[in-house]
């Protein structure tokens, strides 16, 4: 089932989870991002602020519901929110070493990109800057005399 942290405290929540003896999975992602302009390799939550909880609903319910840097489990309606255990392995068989990694798809300032989707498909672009989260980027697009600025979905630029 599905357990909503407190702010930045996924790790805590799942160490006395499990040091309670219930089955907790907290799968954390490894990506590079930039810090002050320095590239850095943060790890951090996959999903951040919820943990899963493999609870029998009656005898561990109140353990869990108020276990330290727990904020509360998930429900829909009055009933517990229970998530697939297909779904859990499937994120489970993709983490290494308990991190899952994000692949490296780094773009430099300064480098040419081709836009694959939307309006601008197909046009040339000039790569400037990632935004925060990493879903869009600032593009200058190549243009005659002006290169206006423009802010694209991450997923939609691509090397040429």
């Amino acid at each position: 089932m599905a357990v909503s942290t407190k702010p930045h405290q996924e790790q805590q929540a799942g160490s006395y989870i499990s040091q309670l003896g219930v089955e907790c999975f907290l799968p954390q992602l490894e990506e590079r991002k930039i810090v002050r302009r320095v590239h850095k390799t943060c790890i951090g939550p996959l999903f951040p602020g919820y943990l899963f909880a493999r609870i029998e609903p009656p005898a561990h319910y109140r353990i869990v519901k108020y276990a330290k840097g727990v904020r509360t489990i998930v429900e829909f309606g009055s009933s517990p929110a229970f998530v697939d255990d297909q779904l859990i392995e499937s994120i489970r068989s993709r983490t290494v070493g308990g991190l899952i990694r994000m692949p490296d798809q780094s773009l430099w300032p300064g480098q040419i990109v081709r836009i694959h989707a939307g309006p601008f498909r197909g046009l040339d672009a000039i790569f400037e800057r990632e935004m925060n989260g990493k879903q869009r980027v600032v593009v200058l697009m190549r243009a005659l005399a002006y290169q206006p600025r423009v802010i694209v979905p991450r997923q939609m630029v691509g090397n040429e």
